[in-house]
C-alpha cells in the first residue's frame, strides 16, 4: 500500500452483521517542495548585491577611495615634473610628433636652461650649511648684543641694575611660551595630520576625476570626444564587423598595436596610418565609415578615411569632437588690403584643410569645375577664387550668371561681359559669350610662337541651365544638350581642348550633377574639380572622377546645410598629401558686402572697364561708335585691350580684327592711335571728337 492512502468510507446503509467496512484507495497528492534555507538566503543576497542601489553605493565607495590614489598620483607627478625636466621632455616629444620642429627646438632649449639652473642650485647647497651656521652665529651675537644694550639703557633710565637682563629674560619667556604651545598642539596635529593629507589628496583626485570610468557617476562618464589612443583605435577596428580583421587582432601577440603608425596631431584632430592584416581589404574599412566613427566616439563627419601610398594601408583622420562645427577665420582677401594676385605664380587663399593648414589653389592654365547641391556655398566658393584673381590687373573676366540673383553684381566695372538671368535668352547670350571666347582662342593660336597672352576667364555659374536649355537657332542647332550640334557644349569642348595653351580658361559652377545637365566630356575636361555636399556616390564620381572617389573622396558624406562651404578638391593645383587623390577644404566665406569692397580694390588697379550686359547680335555695326563705347570713361586704353573689348562686344564682327584693322578705322576717322609711355593707346577724346565731326556718310565699316 506504499504511495497510497487508505480511507474508510461510511455507507448510507448499515453493513450486514459480520461484515467489515469497505476500503477505497486514493492516489497521494504531491507535496510542495521544501526549499532549503541556504538557497533562500542566497537568492536574497543576490538580489541585494545586484540591486542598482547597491551598485551605486559600491561605485561611490570605490570612487572616493580611488580619488585618494589618483590624487596621490597627480601630486607625485606634479612634484616630479617640478623637480625634473620631465615636463620639457614631454612637450618636446609632442612637438616632434606634430612635426613642429621649431617648437621642439624651443622646448629642448628650455629644458637645458632648467637643468643648468638646477645644477647651480645643487652646487649652492654644498656651501649652504656653513653659510647658514655663520649667519646664525652672527645673528645670535648681534641679537644678544642688542638686547644687552637695550637692558643697559633700561637700567640707566630706571636706576636699577637688574634691568640689564630684563630684555634677555623677556625673549627667554617668549621662547618658553612657544614651546608650551607647540607641546600642546603637536599631539592633535600628529593625530589629524594624516587625515588632512588624505583629504587634500582626495580633493585633488575629485577635482581631476581621477578614477576609472566604471566608478564615475553616469553624468561624468561621458566618453564623447575622449582623446584618441592606440587602444581605442585598435578596439574600434576590432569591433568594425570584419571577421578577418577581428580574428587577426586576436591572434596578434601585441593585441593589434603593430598595425598602427604613430598618432600625429593634425590640425583640429589626429592622424594615424593603419596597416591592415592580410585578408582585409581597404574598401572593407572605407565602407564602414559610420560604424568606425561611432566606435571612436565620433560623428561620421568627424572621421575621414583615405588611402596613402603604402599598400594595404588606410589613413584615419579623426577630428576633435565638435571641432568641425566651429567656423574658420576670415579670408585674407578681407583682412589684408594690400594683398595682390599673380595669375602665373600665385595661389588663391581658398580656406583651410582639415589639419588647419592654409589651402591655396593655383589657377594657372587650369579649367575649373565646382559642383554640389543647391544652397551649399558653390557660388561663394567660386566667387572667392574670382575675387582673388581679379587683383591681377592683366586678367579679363567674361561672366554669365544664369541664376541672376545678383551674386556677381560687384563685377560690374571688372568684367567686360556680365550676363545675369536664367531665361533662354540669357543662355543664348552665354553661349555666344563662349563662342566669342573660342574666336579669341583661335586668334591667339594663330599668333607667332612665344606670344604672351593675358588671361581670359570665361565663367559660367549655374551651367546646368545652359545644358538643359531647349532653345534652337535659325539653323535648328540646339543651344543646350550634349550632341555634336549643341552650341554651348561644342564651345565648351573647344575651349577645354585648346584654350589652356593661350590662357583662355573656362570656369563652370553647376548643381546636382547628372549626365544630362553635366555631360561626361565637359566634366572630364576640367583640370581642377571640386565638389560640395552631394546626394549619392554616383554624383560624387561625376563631380570628381572615379580615381578620387576610389581613393577616399566622399562629398556625398558631407552634411547638407551643416557643411556649407566645405569642398572636396581633386587637382594638381593644390597641395595634396602624398598618396591621396583629393583633399577636403573648408573655404573662407566672403559675404556680398565684403566682396564688393574687394572688387573695388581690383577696379582701382585697372584704367576702367566697360561692362556689357547684353551681347548684340545680327545688327549692322558702326566700328567707330563701338570703339567709343568700349573705351568707357578711361581717357586712354591700350590698343590690345580695345581689340579684346570689341571681340567681347561682337565676336562675329570683331573677333578676327588685328591691330592694323583698328589702326585703319581710327586713321580714316582722324582719331589715329598714339604712343603713351612707349605703348600704343587709343584716346577717348579723339574718338569722341571724330564721332562729332564726321558727316552722314562718314561711317566706317567693319573690315571683312
Amino acid at each position: 500500500m506504499s504511495g497510497n492512502v487508505v480511507h474508510l468510507h461510511k455507507h448510507t446503509d448499515p453493513p450486514a452483521v459480520g461484515t467489515r467496512p469497505a476500503l477505497s484507495v486514493v492516489p497521494e497528492q504531491p507535496a510542495a517542495p521544501v526549499v532549503p534555507l541556504w538557497v533562500r538566503s542566497g537568492r536574497a543576497i543576490r538580489t541585494v548585491v545586484t540591486h542598482e542601489t547597491t551598485k551605486t553605493a559600491a561605485r561611490g565607495a570605490a570612487r572616493h577611495g580611488l580619488y585618494v590614489f589618483g590624487g596621490a598620483r597627480i601630486v607625485a607627478r606634479r612634484t616630479w615634473d617640478g623637480r625634473t625636466a620631465a615636463r620639457y621632455e614631454r612637450m618636446l616629444r609632442a612637438a616632434e610628433a606634430a612635426g613642429n620642429y621649431e617648437a621642439a627646438a624651443e622646448w629642448e632649449e628650455r629644458g637645458q636652461r632648467f637643468r643648468e639652473a638646477r645644477h647651480r642650485r645643487r652646487m649652492d647647497l654644498l656651501h649652504s650649511p656653513a653659510d647658514a651656521a655663520k649667519g646664525v652665529l652672527v645673528g645670535t651675537g648681534m641679537g644678544i648684543g642688542s638686547l644687552v644694550a637695550l637692558g643697559i639703557v633700561l637700567a640707566i633710565a630706571n636706576k636699577d641694575a637688574t634691568d640689564v637682563v630684563t630684555p634677555l629674560m623677556a625673549v627667554v619667556e617668549f621662547i618658553r611660551l612657544l614651546i608650551t604651545i607647540v607641546t600642546i598642539v603637536w599631539g592633535p596635529l600628529v593625530s589629524i595630520g594624516p587625515f588632512l593629507a588624505l583629504l587634500a589628496l582626495w580633493a585633488v583626485g575629485s577635482h581631476q576625476q581621477a578614477a576609472p570610468a566604471w566608478a564615475l557617476p553616469v553624468n561624468v562618464r561621458d566618453t564623447a570626444g575622449e582623446p584618441i589612443t592606440p587602444s581605442i583605435v585598435v578596439k574600434a577596428l576590432r569591433d568594425l564587423g570584419v571577421p578577418a580583421l577581428r580574428n587577426a587582432i586576436k591572434e596578434m601577440g601585441d593585441a593589434g598595436a603593430s598595425m598602427l603608425g604613430p598618432i600625429r596631431i593634425a590640425g583640429c584632430g589626429v592622424e594615424v596610418d593603419v596597416t591592415l592584416p592580410s585578408g582585409v581589404s581597404t574598401n572593407e574599412v572605407q565602407n564602414r565609415r559610420r560604424k568606425l566613427a561611432e566606435n571612436l566616439t565620433r560623428h561620421e563627419h568627424e572621421v575621414f578615411i583615405t588611402l596613402p601610398e603604402a599598400a594595404r594601408t588606410v589613413r584615419l583622420w579623426i577630428a576633435d569632437s565638435g571641432a568641425l562645427d566651429e567656423p574658420i577665420g576670415p579670408s585674407p582677401l578681407a583682412t589684408d588690403d594690400t594683398l595682390t594676385a599673380d595669375y602665373g605664380k600665385g595661389r588663391a587663399p581658398w580656406g583651410q584643410d582639415l589639419r588647419g593648414d592654409a589651402a591655396a589653389l593655383s589657377l594657372y592654365q587650369r579649367h575649373l569645375l565646382i559642383t554640389g547641391l543647391s544652397n551649399q556655398g558653390k557660388t561663394a566658393a567660386l566667387r572667392a577664387l574670382a575675387l582673388w584673381l581679379a587683383l591681377d590687373r592683366r586678367v579679363e573676366f567674361r561672366i554669365a550668371d544664369l541664376k541672376g540673383a545678383g551674386d556677381w553684381a560687384m563685377f560690374i566695372g571688372l568684367a567686360t561681359i556680365l550676363i545675369q538671368g536664367p531665361t533662354d535668352d540669357h543662355v543664348i547670350e552665354a553661349t555666344e559669350m563662349l563662342e566669342g571666347g573660342v574666336s579669341e582662342m583661335e586668334r591667339r593660336l594663330q599668333a607667332p610662337d612665344g606670344a604672351d597672352f593675358p588671361p581670359l576667364i570665361l565663367l559660367v555659374d549655374e551651367a546646368q541651365v545652359a545644358f538643359m536649355c531647349p532653345a534652337k537657332d535659325e539653323q535648328k542647332r540646339p543651344y543646350g544638350g550634349s550632341k555634336a550640334t549643341s552650341r554651348y557644349f561644342t564651345a565648351a569642348r573647344k575651349i577645354h581642348n585648346q584654350g589652356r595653351a593661350v590662357n583662355v580658361l573656362l570656369w563652370q559652377g553647376t548643381q546636382d550633377p547628372t549626365d544630362q545637365n553635366l555631360p561626361k566630356l565637359v566634366r572630364e575636361g576640367a583640370h581642377t574639380r571640386a565638389s560640395l555636399a552631394l546626394g549619392t556616390e554616383s554624383q560624387a564620381r561625376m563631380a570628381l572622377g572615379d580615381k578620387a572617389v576610389d581613393g577616399g573622396a566622399a562629398p556625398n558624406l558631407l552634411r547638407p546645410g551643416l557643411d556649407k562651404g566645405t569642398v572636396v578638391v581633386a587637382s594638381d593645383g593644390i597641395t595634396i598629401p602624398a598618396g591621396q587623390a583629393s583633399i577636403t577644404v573648408r573655404t573662407h566665406y566672403i559675404d556680398t558686402d565684403t566682396a564688393g569692397e574687394i572688387a573695388e580694390r581690383a577696379k582701382a588697379l585697372r584704367d576702367g572697364v566697360t561692362t556689357l550686359h547684353v551681347i548684340e547680335r545680327g545688327q549692322e555695326r558702326d566700328p567707330l561708335a563701338d570703339i567709343h563705347a568700349v573705351l568707357g570713361d578711361a581717357p586712354r586704353v591700350l590698343t590690345a585691350d580695345v581689340l579684346k573689348r570689341l571681340s567681347a562686344l561682337n565676336s562675329d564682327a570683331y573677333g578676327r580684327w588685328t591691330p592694323g584693322d583698328l589702326k585703319r578705322v581710327l586713321e580714316d576717322a582722324g582719331a589715329e592711335p598714339y604712343k603713351s609711355d612707349g605703348r600704343m593707346v587709343v584716346g577717348r577724346d579723339r574718338v569722341a571728337r571724330a564721332l562729332t565731326n564726321r558727316g552722314e556718310d562718314g561711317s566706317a565699316s567693319a573690315p571683312q
